[in-house]
């Protein structure tokens, strides 16, 4: 089992490279299992040369055949070692890989739960994506290095000495040959690392593009500006794409040294052990087992080069994910000022910025003709954003964070559904009966949905919601609030995706659901203002008048032509529920 599944730790996210260095120790069994099967492994490379050239100077040359067949029979059961260390060791690299890959995904997961509602304002969605998508990849193929990279070291260590025994002039030509490939290629790695960093940067901020864009799409068709943001995106697509040749330009002239400098430095070594046995300074069995050396030396010279360009990307990967969890969540109190206590009982919650009170036990409706002055309000009173909101007696923002998120609700209309059944959808974290989900299900006037589904409350939902259209998701993100049944319920537009009729039952019912309880809606439909107690007329974010639906008619023009416009609009969204 992967260790990350129980608890991942807390990371060092001082920089990219204490962040992979915790990985290591967070495994640190594992990485000193796979370091030590990689090198068994790449040190018993070595092994086969050394046995060959025996065969062919005690057994083949002078015609000594058991001396053959004793040093053949040593060959093939060396090969079947190292074949099964190869084995052990790709499987303990596999999982060396997978715990960092899986460590680090519950990480990025966990701290976007604690950032909660303040993620989209912290960072954009396409950032998350690709660090889930890309970095995180990057960050676990890294961690090969940690296996085969002692073994490596070793091999060529122990090449350059055993062909010191044979030829001192061929161990100074691979000690010398290393280095030498190191200074050709750590110019070309901090390139990568240049050409990476601003590749994935686009590739965050386009993926972003991509998801307004879906999320948008009928806005965009509506106001005509779909193919204006097409466009906008193409070009991005194009500028991403030229990043992506700069990085693949780098990739391949590294993964072309990474073939060709070892080979030359093969031809280079056996050049000379050729030239020694033309002139009788080494045997025959000595030239093959230099070659085979040689040959062998190839492996780690490949996997120096290999490994840098991996710790070169997962070094960018790894910058980006220490800066997403860098993060700071939302403070539990404004300035992380000591907290005081919320008002026991209902209070009033008023926002100076705009003039809104919110009266405790009644149902409150803001009316603006620009929806986001009204969305602004309702962040304000749900402390979502920078506030001054007053709670009772108190500053909102001096209260503890968890105290408010228990007791206020904002009901997005932008609210995510989770994938799942729909029992699980509607229950969030408690765990209600079939009877309550029901009532709540009723009120938000969605029974028809779960009726038209094969399984009822236990049919799968997609994530998204995506087998829902646009109302069906609407009215079941009001059922889960009224299943919350939180002191104070903000809801945003709760009816904006439905037909008049629909709305009419929804403001009958949500009345009767909420009795008692504080509810803000904001709406501009006549069907939900004249069913509150009080309204507020929205002008350039500050409350231009307040009074009942019938009393503002009379008395607020902008109000009236307002409401006017709202009646007019078409709700495209039918429910087949009768009202009873």
């Amino acid at each position: 089992m992967i260790d990350s599944f129980r608890n991942p730790g807390v990371p060092d996210t001082q920089s990219a490279a204490r962040y992979l260095w915790w990985l290591v120790v967070k495994q640190r069994r594992r990485v000193a299992a796979g370091a030590l099967l990689g090198t068994s492994w790449m040190v018993g490379l070595m092994v086969p040369p050394y046995l060959l050239s025996r065969a062919i100077d005690d057994g083949l040359e002078p015609g000594d055949r058991s001396a053959l067949l004793g040093w053949s029979a040593a060959l093939l059961a060396a090969g079947a070692v190292n074949a099964t260390l190869g084995m052990l060791r790709h499987r303990t690299m596999t999982q060396v890989r997978m715990d960092a890959a899986f460590r680090t995904a519950q990480l990025v997961v966990e701290h976007a739960t604690r950032l909660g509602a303040a993620l989209p304002r912290r960072v954009t969605a396409g950032e998350v994506v690709t660090i889930g998508m890309g970095d995180v990849a990057a960050i676990s193929t890294s961690m090969t290095v940690t296996g085969p990279g002692v073994g490596a070291v070793l091999a060529y260590l122990g090449v350059a000495v055993v062909l010191f025994s044979v030829a001192p002039l061929l161990a100074v030509v691979v000690l010398l040959g290393v280095p030498l490939l190191a200074v050709l290629i750590g110019p070309l790695l901090g390139r990568l690392q240049k050409a990476d960093a601003v590749y994935r940067e686009h590739h965050g901020g386009l993926a972003a593009r991509l998801v307004d864009l879906v999320g948008g799409l009928r806005v965009l068709g509506g106001l005509g500006g779909k193919d204006v943001y097409a466009g906008r995106f193409h070009r991005a697509s194009r500028e991403l794409r030229a990043e992506g040749y700069r990085v693949g330009a780098v990739t391949s002239w590294l993964q072309a040294l990474g073939v060709g400098l070892p080979t030359l430095f093969l031809a280079a070594v056996t050049w000379l052990a050729a030239r020694m046995a033309a002139q009788g300074t080494i045997t025959v069995g000595e030239l093959v087992a230099v070659y085979g050396y040689s040959a062998v030396l190839v492996v780690p010279v490949s996997f120096f080069i290999e490994g840098g360009e991996q710790i070169a990307r997962g070094l960018v990967a790894g910058r980006r994910v220490v800066r997403f969890l860098g993060l700071p969540p939302e403070p539990e109190t404004a300035d992380g000022a000591p907290a005081v206590a919320a008002p026991a009982a209902p209070s009033a919650l008023r926002d100076p910025a705009s003039g809104v009170e919110v009266a405790p036990g009644r149902l409150t409706a803001l009316a603006g003709a620009r929806p986001a002055d009204a969305a602004a309000v309702v962040d304000r009173l749900g402390r979502f954003a920078a506030t001054a909101v007053t709670w009772g007696p108190v500053r909102l923002d001096r209260v503890a964070l968890p105290e408010v998120r228990a007791r206020v609700l904002v009901g997005d209309n932008e609210a995510d559904l989770f994938a799942g059944t729909l029992r699980e959808l509607l229950s969030g974290r408690g765990d209600p009966d079939d009877e309550a989900i029901m009532r709540a299900v009723r009120a938000a006037v969605a029974g028809d949905i779960v009726r038209g589904l094969p399984g009822g409350l236990d049919s799968p939902v997609e994530a998204g919601g995506r087998n829902f259209s646009g109302g069906q998701r609407q009215r079941l993100r009001l059922a889960r609030a009224l299943l919350a049944d939180p002191e104070v319920l903000l809801a945003v537009e709760p009816t904006s995706a439905v037909d008049a009729h629909t709305e009419a039952a929804i403001g009958d019912r949500l009345v009767a659901a909420r009795a008692g309880r504080t509810t803000l809606v904001t709406t501009t439909s006549p069907l939900l203002l004249a069913r509150a107690d009080t309204v507020h007329f929205l002008v350039d974010g500050r409350v231009a008048a307040t009074g009942t639906h019938r009393q503002l008619l009379e008395s607020s023009p902008g109000y009236r032509a307002l409401v006017a416009r709202g009646q007019a609009e078409d709700f495209p969204e039918p429910a087949e529920e009768a009202v009873r």
